[in-house]
């Protein structure tokens, strides 16, 4: 504040002394004082050019012996007649209002009082916490103190009981520095959390900082990179010098690749702002004394691309990857989020993890939420089983599509395409079991298959791969046998077949011909100078020879899948027809179906008044016109 008064007093300063030299300058025209009887005697002479009438003021122009114009002023006196020669000798006058007091102080205090007010304009936007007009190099981070009444610990962070473990012991330091520094041992000066998006790297950081109960500090990495040179510098040593000044505490970055990535990667040089910022962020750590207790995390998804001088120890210590949940782990998320959801008794979130194979934690926050939106649109006292397996669809497939008009022929085609894929299924053992077939249109996709692992797995054999590859081409075999003829329906499924493919002999060498060799593209960044024309990885005689070898599976698994749909081509058409009739067949349905018993009879649910309009009609279009489905479904 002292300061700002300062400032502010040396531009008022200023201000006036150029408005006194303004003043001084303008005056420096000559103005003659004249009697009024001189006045009077000018006017007689016909010498007065023209006059200006105040109330305490007569001020004009004469000629001089010399023909000179002369600017002059008089006091007024009471003379009638003083118009009346005017006019007789023709002489021009006009009349000015006298301006009093408030005219004449806001003539020459009004641009002062301007000066001041956007003055204080000004320092109030500077002063605005992360919005200063022209303070760029201040950090942007935010602070959250870890002792309020909303912070989060590791009880809302589940399904990382590993990631936790190793995080304890950062707590535990921030909370006993002595424990370690007797002994000689060190704190790691910086923990990067790197996994999937949505595993809770951002929730973990925050877990941290609430069970230390120490200040948190948090920000991303792309509010270091500006556009003006050496604003991101800046900010990084501004950022390190609030958490000296408020240690214990941690620093939390996310996305670190923003301002962390490789040096020297594509076009820009090593003037780059953004390696500038890298730089700077270097020699912070690299100088950082842990014995403050101040311990950076930073979290990102793309650890490759980051720079090996970052990674080192001595900066970015200890790495943690923050997994995709296990069975265990979806079902403790799951615990997590439904704590202020109002749940039916009969929820059993056991088979909702069981179903949710590849969920991460923040798929399972939107499933939650999404299931107790649909409880609330249908009224519904509490969250029923029933809306959280419809959660699942919409999360995986998107949301119906009823208003979709599909003709007769066309809903032939694709509940044959989904028969294929589930049949299939069902025939070849050791598959993942079939969970749900459907022929309604939801989100892109014109019908899908959901197959879910009754277990985590990890690792993926060859046969296991050639299995999944042929349930993929037994919608497009379906449609050969049926149809006659394929349509574009298959488009999806021939891309991941083909993908699949692709990777087991130029990245899992499952090869026979060419044996265990990988001969996957290097996905380095590029460098200017030295990338522009890459080497070969393989010779033209190996490129034909991988060619011949992924379009063999493809060959095996097609034949494969078209020898299983025609010897049970009975079986085929008895789940396409019965999948036309109910439009969706659970799990237990299929096998009901296939071993040719009856099904329940169909449960009818109340048409909504709405519905009883005739729906615009929206033309159909054909599978092969969706984009790519999403994981856990086959088209």
């Amino acid at each position: 504040m002292k300061n700002f008064m300062r400032g502010l007093a040396f531009w008022i300063l200023i201000f006036m002394a150029g408005v006194f030299l303004w003043q001084q300058l303008g005056q420096q025209k000559k103005i003659v004082d004249l009697p009024y009887s001189s006045l009077k005697q000018l006017i007689s002479a016909e010498r007065v050019s023209d006059i200006i009438i105040r109330n305490n003021m007569i001020t004009g122009t004469y000629l001089d012996d010399k023909k000179t114009p002369v600017d002059f002023r008089t006091v007024p006196v009471s003379d009638p007649e003083l118009v009346k020669d005017l006019e007789t000798h023709n002489i021009k006058f006009s009349g000015e209002p006298e301006k009093n007091m408030w005219s004449n102080f806001l003539w020459y205090f009004g641009p002062v009082i301007l000066l001041v007010v956007f003055w204080l304009f000004m320092m109030r936007q500077m002063q605005a916490g992360g919005k200063q007009a022209m303070s760029f190099g201040r950090s942007r981070a935010r602070r959250q103190d870890g002792s309020g009444k909303q912070k989060i610990t590791f009880k809302d962070v589940a399904g990382v009981d590993e990631v936790k473990e190793e995080l304890e012991e950062i707590i535990s330091f921030l909370k006993n520095p002595k424990k370690f520094q007797k002994l000689g041992g060190k704190i790691p000066k910086g923990v990067l959390l790197y996994g999937a998006p949505g595993t809770g790297k951002t929730l973990l950081a925050k877990a941290i900082a609430g069970e230390a109960g120490v200040p948190f500090f948090s920000s991303s990495g792309s509010e270091f990179v500006e556009m003006f040179v050496g604003v991101g510098a800046s900010r990084v040593r501004d950022l390190f010098e609030q958490g000296k000044r408020s240690a214990p505490c941690l620093l939390f970055i996310d996305e670190l690749d923003a301002v962390g990535r490789h040096r020297g990667a594509g076009i820009g040089g090593g003037h780059d702002e953004r390696e500038q910022t890298l730089n700077q962020l270097l020699v912070e750590m690299d100088g950082f004394d842990t014995k403050e207790g101040v311990i950076l995390i930073a979290a990102t998804n793309r650890p490759d691309v980051l720079d090996p001088a970052l990674l080192r120890p001595g900066r970015f210590d200890r790495h943690i990857s923050v997994a995709s949940p296990d069975l265990k782990g979806r079902e403790e998320i799951l615990n997590v989020h439904t704590r202020s959801v109002k749940l039916a008794k009969e929820v059993d979130l056991n088979i909702i993890a069981r179903r949710t194979p590849g969920f991460v934690g923040a798929d399972l926050a939107n499933l939650v939420n999404e299931a107790a939106l649909l409880a609330a649109r249908k009224e519904k006292e509490s969250v029923q089983m029933d809306d959280l397996e419809e959660a699942i669809d919409r999360v995986i497939a998107g949301p119906q599509r009823k208003s979709r008009l599909i003709s007769d022929r066309e809903k032939r085609i694709i509940a044959y395409h989904e028969s294929g894929h589930a049949l299939i299924a069902k025939l070849i053992p050791g598959s993942d079991p079939v969970h749900k077939v459907s022929i309604i249109p939801r989100g892109p996709a014109l019908g899908y298959t959901l197959q879910l692992p009754l277990e985590d797995k990890y690792l993926t054999g060859k046969n296991e791969i050639i299995d999944k590859m042929t349930v993929l081409l037994g919608g497009r075999v379906a449609e050969q046998l049926i149809i006659g003829e394929a349509t574009t329906g298959a488009h999806n499924d021939l891309g991941k077949a083909t993908d699949l493919a692709h990777k087991m002999v130029r990245e899992y060498g499952m090869s026979d011909k060419l044996g265990p060799m990988t001969f996957q593209k290097r996905e380095e960044e590029i460098f200017l100078g030295r990338d522009i024309a890459r080497e070969k990885v393989y010779s033209e005689k190996t490129a034909e020879l991988i060619d011949g070898e992924e379009k063999a599976l493809i060959d095996q698994c097609l034949a494969r899948a078209q020898k299983l749909l025609k010897d049970n081509v009975d079986k085929l058409n008895l789940l396409a027809n019965k999948l036309i009739e109910r439009e969706v067949l659970e799990g237990d349905e299929v096998e009901l179906v296939l071993s040719g018993q009856a099904l329940p009879p169909m449960i009818e649910t109340p048409v909504p008044a709405k519905a009883e309009e005739a729906p615009v009609k929206v033309e159909a279009v054909k599978e092969g016109t969706k984009s790519e489905k999403p994981k856990n479904k086959q088209a």
